[in-house]
């Protein structure tokens, strides 16, 4: 599956709850709870990016699972960017992202 496709399948599931939105973050489409952002696609690359505490972030890279999220050569030390589309992975990490972004807010 295409992951702009898998993205959205995977967004659809969140939609379950009400406070999750879909909106945009710098010119990219992105997920929110609570109009916080939680996750994101890259529509040029393809790659899943999501907001995880910045040890998790510095631990998915250092496993070669993510890289890291610089827009414009600045590296966002809570966003990280998933390059594979797997559907279980990506489902765990959005469901990460959303619970880390929804406990910072609360």
């Amino acid at each position: 599956m295409p992951p702009d496709e898998l993205f959205w399948q995977l967004a659809e599931e969140l939609y379950a709850d009400a406070a999750v939105t879909r909106s945009t973050m710098m010119g990219f489409p992105c997920l929110r709870v609570d109009d916080a952002f939680f996750a994101s696609l890259d529509h040029r690359a393809h790659h899943l990016i999501v907001k995880l505490p910045a040890n998790r972030v510095n631990d998915l890279v250092e496993a070669g699972v993510g890289e890291s999220f610089a827009p414009n050569g600045r590296v966002f030390r809570e966003w990280v960017a998933i390059p594979n589309p797997d559907e279980t992975a990506w489902r765990g990490l959005l469901l990460e992202a959303k619970a880390f972004v929804s406990e910072s807010a609360g």
